[in-house]
């Protein structure tokens, strides 16, 4: 099946749902798919990943299929970690939507947030959220690193956007296209600030989010710190390369 057929495979969006060591939150993230998008009436399929889990995260999506066997969900078992970043990349390749965002398997996103975003699909190419003052529930030092971040990656891009990471609508297309080539967090702040070189429409919107009650964040091991460093050397160079080729035309 080529790309283009895919696109019109009459699926509006595929949710991405990442999963390592997920096995109390995953039932959670996917009741919040079920819900948001019965609301919104979209057609859906959802490719839960996971990325070489040691617990019960398969054993329970399996059994969350059994008990829901209209809901379209897809396992996708990874023989080793690969890292967010590579399997965000992956699985758009293995989907079939017309749009495509990532649900992460911690239960992060409410139902109210998911929904925002579903009514907003097709109002621009990226759908950007903004977990702006009183709408994010994550601990201050979480918050202080991702507005670092957002601060560092608007310094080094040229842009202005309010945040970077976690869940981003995009169509699926550009993903394929643009990704980035990192296995890290970074991986949307490569994307984002790529798409918007390209010329992409971006719409910024905000939403709450929550903060997980179950298990612990792998986003500061010292691997994907690393790899967050990488992403922000890539967004300073293909910044550089731009300004020297206009700046040679010119």
């Amino acid at each position: 099946m080529d790309e283009n057929t895919k696109i019109d495979s009459g699926i509006d969006i595929s949710f991405f749902v990442p999963c390592l060591n997920e096995e109390k939150n995953i039932c959670d993230s996917l009741n919040v798919i079920l819900s948001a998008t019965k609301e919104t009436d979209v057609s859906y399929e959802v490719l839960v990943v996971d990325d070489h889990s040691t617990d019960r995260t398969i054993a329970v999506v399996e059994e969350f299929m059994r008990q829901h066997p209209d809901m379209p969900v897809r396992i996708i078992k990874n023989e080793r970690i690969n890292g967010l970043g590579r399997n965000y990349v992956d699985t758009s390749y293995h989907a079939n939507g017309k749009h495509y965002m990532m649900v992460t398997g911690d239960n992060s996103l409410p139902e109210k947030s998911l929904v925002t975003f579903l009514y907003h699909m097709g109002e621009a190419d990226m759908i950007v959220p903004n977990y702006a003052f009183g709408h994010d529930q994550r601990t201050f030092l979480r918050k202080l690193i991702s507005e670092s971040f957002t601060k560092l990656v608007n310094i080094l891009s040229g842009y202005s956007l309010k945040y970077y990471n976690g869940e981003t609508l995009h169509l699926r297309r550009n993903v394929v296209r643009w990704h980035s080539d990192t296995n890290g967090f970074g991986y949307q702040a490569e994307l984002l600030t790529r798409l918007l070189d390209e010329g992409f429409s971006c719409k910024e919107i905000t939403m709450a989010n929550n903060t997980r009650t179950n298990g612990s964040t792998s986003a500061f091991k010292i691997q994907n710190i690393f790899a967050v460093c990488h992403s922000l050397l890539q967004i300073l160079f293909r910044r550089m390369r731009k300004e020297l080729f206009y700046r040679k035309r010119s």
